[in-house]
């Protein structure tokens, strides 16, 4: 079957969150595979031969809203623009198959696919800005009925999407993602000039890799790193990697002592090319997270051949396995038990590093690819 696909890629843009590394490396493996014999990218309001420049344009409108009085009301207007526009442009290509990987679907008579990443805005509404829970109220009904097939990115969300919204089990489909090959384990000779830059030395810190906004429970996180020894802590700071997303200031009360202490240090987000040193050059990581769709840092640390602490909840256990230490993440003293071991309990460590590399390679870009085209096909059938 002859495969013709517009491949909306207006997330990917900087800094790059879980949903724009996903649409980057679609746009990425859909341009290489035979399969797909016509792929065009748009993004937001222009065309593009590549998606990857997208990652050092300027300042987007999406940006730019973030700066605008009364944002729910302009998100919406916005939204309604943008779906004008976007009808308009790809009308002009009936034959392609349209797949939009971030949530909401605009109104067109293409065959679609949409991939639904989580469900986070029914469950936590008060952890997202205002304006994109009234956004995904207003769209996500019209995206479900118009959607020719449905993509989620674990099995955990698939049953959620079946139970809490009324999808029919046969229009949704899991396709996990994968991990970049960059994250694997790196030898103290290739760590040491990234790591240097940051102050750091292999084995003598503990990472954790997220977007500053409430759902990621770094303020618990701090917590309970404040409760381990003070000889761990010496040894081990805590450090954290990622932009700053909304809703931070609870969460900058809860970091400054850390930091004040030298114990917290905050790298910000990170150029690409060097997040897998910094991974593979951790003691361990730990990603509490209340509520994920799949957990792409989870994946990574394991894929970098270090320990992991996380969640025993979502689908954090799916993309885990037994690789990990579970734990509950809004019980403090648990992740500072958690913690504790993960850092120091050296049999359990070895095993963990090993289960951890075994599970990892049960997921790969390439094989999201190859389901992905698979549900194309399904959907041109339907």
């Amino acid at each position: 079957m002859t495969l013709q696909v517009i491949l909306s890629v207006d997330i990917i843009r900087p800094p790059l969150g879980g949903i724009g590394h996903y649409a980057l490396q679609l746009a990425r493996g859909l341009c290489a595979d035979p399969a797909v014999t016509d792929l065009r990218y748009f993004s937001t309001y222009r065309w593009l031969t590549d998606p990857e420049s997208a990652l050092s344009s300027g300042p987007s409108l999406h940006q730019a809203r973030r700066w605008l009085p009364c944002k729910p009301q302009v998100a919406l207007l916005y939204g309604a623009l943008q779906s004008r526009w976007f009808r308009r442009q790809v009308e002009r290509f009936p034959d392609h198959l349209l797949h939009v990987p971030n949530f909401i679907l605009p109104p067109c008579a293409n065959p679609t696919v949409v991939t639904l990443h989580d469900l986070s805005h029914l469950h936590y509404p008060q952890f997202h800005p205002r304006e994109r829970i009234v956004y995904l109220e207003r769209y996500l009904p019209q995206t479900l009925r118009q959607a020719t097939r449905l993509i989620t990115v674990s099995e955990f969300v698939r049953q959620e999407i079946i139970t809490l919204l009324g999808v029919t089990p046969e229009r949704i489909v899991t396709v996990h993602n994968g991990v970049d090959p960059a994250f694997h384990p790196y030898s103290s000779i290739e760590l040491t000039p990234v790591l240097s830059r940051y102050g750091l030395q292999a084995g003598s810190y503990l990472l954790a890799v997220a977007t500053l906004e409430p759902r990621k429970n770094l303020g618990r996180l701090a917590e309970a790193y404040g409760g381990l020894p003070a000889t761990l802590r010496q040894r081990y700071p805590l450090v954290l990697v990622g932009a700053r997303g909304w809703l931070t200031e609870t969460l900058e009360r809860q970091l400054a002592p850390l930091e004040r202490s030298g114990q917290l240090r905050r790298l910000g987000y990170l150029p690409q090319e060097e997040l897998p040193l910094i991974y593979s050059g951790a003691q361990a990581f730990a990603y509490p997270s209340l509520y994920e769709g799949f957990g792409l840092p989870v994946l990574e640390a394991m894929s970098s051949g270090i320990p992991v602490l996380t969640a025993n909840r979502a689908s954090l256990p799916e993309v885990a396995g037994d690789a990990t230490l579970l734990v509950n993440p809004e019980d403090v003293d648990a992740i500072t038990a958690g913690l504790e071991r993960l850092l120091t309990d050296q049999a359990w460590r070895a095993g963990a590093v090993q289960r951890g590399l075994q599970q990892a390679g049960r997921f790969s870009w390439a094989r999201c690819i190859k389901e992905t085209i698979a549900v194309y096909q399904q959907a041109l059938e339907g």
